[in-house]
């Protein structure tokens, strides 16, 4: 279990899901009240109560768990969490709301696109429903202590997506909408799984370059400074993917083909491409789903945004 400061009164749990570092991170805002963003799956809970017990916060002292979205990686572990954090309410898109509640399809679908990846996860317990909130685009959370959590929806990478930004440090909570940050080598690469929503993913990049915020705080994985160049960054690698992609679908290439094509057009995935590959996740996910994901979007739409 590792716990690391990031802002003056915010901290990054590392989930270490099934033993993995620097990949799923949950961050928690002590203000008068606290919050957290993100609690990956099932299987890091008891990593999370850790972080918890190691920052002095006692379970009846949190007052909401925000998840971006409800895939596994992002919000499995809400419904077992819960169990541990009496007072504390779940806020979530509200398409992914009734997911939370009944996750047993959400169960399924995972097995079925992640394979044996949903062993490392864990099963998601159900959430009461009465502990939901469902909320929209520009709500706002007052944490005391000058510290105010904002819903900003961000479409694309699902269509239950939304992001947060914390107003007084200026910090925004991705989720998955400004890809994989692999702190380690200081790249980031794309997370763009089917069904994907290219034309909106990149809309919600811009809302939040529009922000203007200091630091972005990755779900996957921790803290990166300039967030605008970061996120600006992040539109033209989409970009190339899809053009990448255009070209190889008009010349009826192979999915394997386009891939292949699109490591050696993308610099910053040739540098990642070592880390990615022996990653029990990434490798499946980055040079699989999330290449797939764009090549989908192109065949069923036909343009580059």
């Amino acid at each position: 279990m590792n716990v690391t400061r990031v802002e003056d009164s915010i901290y990054l749990i590392d989930a270490e899901t099934a033993g993995m570092k620097n990949f799923i991170a949950s961050y928690v805002l002590k203000g008068e009240r606290v919050a957290m963003v993100e609690t990956g799956p099932a299987s890091s809970v008891p990593n999370l109560l850790s972080g918890l017990k190691y920052l002095k916060i006692k379970p009846d002292d949190v007052a909401y768990v925000a998840v971006s979205h409800i895939h596994l990686d992002h919000a499995g572990g809400v419904g077992t969490l819960l169990k541990h954090l009496p007072n504390a309410k779940v806020v979530v898109h509200p398409r992914g709301a009734p997911h939370l509640a009944h996750p047993e399809k959400l169960w399924e679908q995972s097995k079925l696109v992640l394979g044996k990846i949903t062993e490392l996860y864990g099963e998601p317990e159900p959430v009461p429903e009465d502990r939901i909130i469902a909320a929209n685009d520009g709500m706002t959370f007052d944490l005391g202590n000058n510290m105010r959590l904002r819903v900003v929806e961000t479409l694309g990478h699902s269509s239950h997506h939304q992001s947060y930004y914390e107003t007084f440090s200026r910090s925004i909570f991705p989720g998955d909408a400004a890809g994989i940050y692999l702190n380690e080598i200081g790249v980031t690469v794309p997370t763009t799984p089917p069904p994907l929503r290219l034309d909106l993913a990149l809309e919600s990049i811009n809302k939040l370059v529009g922000l203007k915020g200091a630091s972005l705080l990755y779900s996957h994985f921790g803290k990166a400074s300039d967030a605008t160049e970061k996120l600006q960054t992040y539109v033209q690698q989409l970009r190339l993917w899809a053009t990448i992609a255009k070209k190889g679908i008009d010349n009826k290439e192979s999915l394997e083909a386009i891939s292949k094509q699109i490591v050696e057009g993308d610099v910053a995935l040739q540098r990642a491409l070592d880390y990615v590959k022996v990653h029990p996740v990434l490798g499946e996910t980055v040079l699989g789903n999330s290449v797939y994901g764009i090549v989908d979007f192109i065949e069923k739409f036909g343009v580059v945004p």
